[in-house]
């Protein structure tokens, strides 16, 4: 059981779109409002684990993945606009701590976290071995399956959060709002370049593969 929690750490916790936003949240001192984003994101992968976990993987074939990772896909690009246009709303001055920018838009709620988790191919993929694979050779079933989804979501909704009380210590010692503008602009880079990246491998590639 140690190794669903290891599998379950590593593939949550590592660099990918929503950590990356939890990152983005927390440099622009809105930790505080970000509870609901790291709930959304628990909550989606609690869906996943209890559906996988009852129906197996029969209802994913690659022609839903491939949609699902398009519409992910075009969600994460969205949520990159969101930060570039918050970014261009900043006060230039660069005299102005940053940490008291309370006219920043609040980029991520709950609906964001759900909505992005659900639609991110990765999670779907780093869900399917722990409730196809491990939980059955586990053992884990019925009211103990509910039992190790709602924790594992536990953990799903504090990499984010983790992200983001890292982004908040880093955020606190940036005095400048001339950093933070360029900061955004290059995570709006950087979650576009990962859209692209899933695009490619989850959506270009199955379709033109015979």
């Amino acid at each position: 059981m140690l190794g669903i929690v290891a599998y379950a750490l590593g593939a949550m916790y590592s660099p990918g779109p929503v950590n990356l936003l939890g990152l983005n949240v927390g440099i622009n001192g809105q930790a505080k409002t970000s509870l609901g984003f790291c709930l959304g994101v628990g909550t989606a992968m609690l869906a996943y684990l209890l559906l996988l976990g009852w129906a197996g993987a029969a209802w994913i074939d690659e022609e839903a993945l491939i949609v699902v990772s398009a519409l992910g896909c075009g969600y994460i690009i969205y949520l990159a606009t969101k930060i570039a246009r918050s970014s261009a709303d900043l006060s230039t001055d660069l005299n102005t701590d940053v940490n008291k920018h309370d006219h920043a838009p609040h980029l991520l709620r709950f609906r964001d976290g759900l909505v992005m988790q659900l639609l991110n191919p990765k999670a779907i993929i780093a869900t399917l071995p722990i409730a196809t694979l491990q939980f059955p050779a586990a053992g884990i079933q019925g009211v103990s399956l509910i039992i190790w989804a709602f924790g594992l979501a536990i953990l799903a909704a504090g990499a984010p959060g983790s992200y983001i009380v890292i982004g908040s210590l880093v955020g606190h010692r940036i005095k400048s709002v001339g950093i933070i503008k360029y900061f955004n602009w290059v995570m709006a880079g950087l979650l576009i370049a990962v859209a692209l990246s899933i695009g490619y491998e989850h959506v270009w590639v199955p379709i033109i593969t015979p």
